[in-house]
This record gives structure tokens, C-alpha cells and sequence, in this order.
């Protein structure tokens, strides 16, 4: 059998220096890569990827890719359906923030109290996307909604 390469999952998060959501994009992400499933995902890098870099979007036209945006004109997920293929998951820091009731969360330098909490918060969120991706797809008839041989 050949020696395939491990599937990973691509994360790629909005580089949005204007607002603090962008913020919690980029901690949120370096927390899943570092500390939460540093063995299943590699970062891909929005600028790079949006100046032509191959080998980040051919990374996301192979393997599950999953957008972390700041807000909801999703820079990245809209980045990254462009140049390569529809983002496996797309997950935007507003819309968590909303469900978990933040208030103000800090500044784009620093984030308060409660844009740490977010940023746990949308951690998680990508930790669990992380985990559905990489989950085995059910093979055969049944998986297909078909009947066996009775």
C-alpha cells in the first residue's frame, strides 16, 4: 500500500487588523493549532494565499479547509471558495459572540476578559468542526440511503 499523507485539516483565518474580532480569529486559531489538535491541522496563511501563494491554495483545493472570520463579510471563507475550492466549515466570530451574549470584547491590541472568553469559546467551536471533518465517512449501500441484498 503506498505511504499516503495523514489528512489534515486547513485553517485559515481572517487577518482583520481593524477590528477585535480579528483578534479572537487569530488566538482562536493559534490555540487549535498549538495546544488543541496541533496533529490534525496546519494554518494556511490569508495574505499569502490571496498573493498567488501555490502551494496554500493548493492545499485547500485537496484537503478539508475550514474559514475563521472576524465578521460577516468573510474574507476568508469568500478567499478561499475564489481561488480554491468552498471551505469545508465556516465559522464567524460574530455570530458566536452573539450566541454567547459578549458585550464588548476589548481592542484590536488588547483583548479584554470577555475576548478571551470569546476566543476559548471559538477555539472550541473550530476544535469540534476539527473533529466532525476528520470523522470516517459511513461507506457502502446503507450509507448511500440503498438496501443491502435481502
Amino acid at each position: 500500500m503506498p505511504d499516503l499523507p495523514r489528512k489534515k485539516i486547513g485553517l485559515i483565518a481572517c487577518s482583520g487588523e481593524e477590528m477585535p474580532e480579528g483578534t479572537v480569529t487569530r488566538r482562536a486559531v493559534r490555540k487549535v493549532l498549538e495546544t488543541l489538535r496541533p496533529d490534525e491541522t496546519v494554518t494556511l496563511c490569508l495574505p499569502l494565499f490571496l498573493a498567488g501563494g501555490e502551494g496554500e491554495r493548493a492545499f485547500a483545493r485537496h484537503y478539508p479547509t475550514i474559514a475563521v472570520d472576524g465578521c460577516d463579510k468573510r474574507c476568508a471563507a469568500r478567499a478561499t471558495e475564489k481561488y480554491s475550492a468552498k471551505p469545508a466549515a465556516s465559522i464567524v466570530v460574530t455570530e458566536i459572540a452573539n450566541e454567547c451574549g459578549c458585550g464588548s470584547i476589548g481592542t484590536v491590541r488588547r483583548l479584554d476578559a470577555a475576548g478571551l472568553r470569546l476566543a476559548e469559546a471559538v477555539a472550541q467551536r473550530i476544535a469540534e468542526e476539527t473533529d466532525r471533518q476528520l470523522k470516517p465517512k459511513p461507506k457502502g449501500p446503507a450509507a448511500r440511503g440503498g438496501r443491502g441484498r435481502s
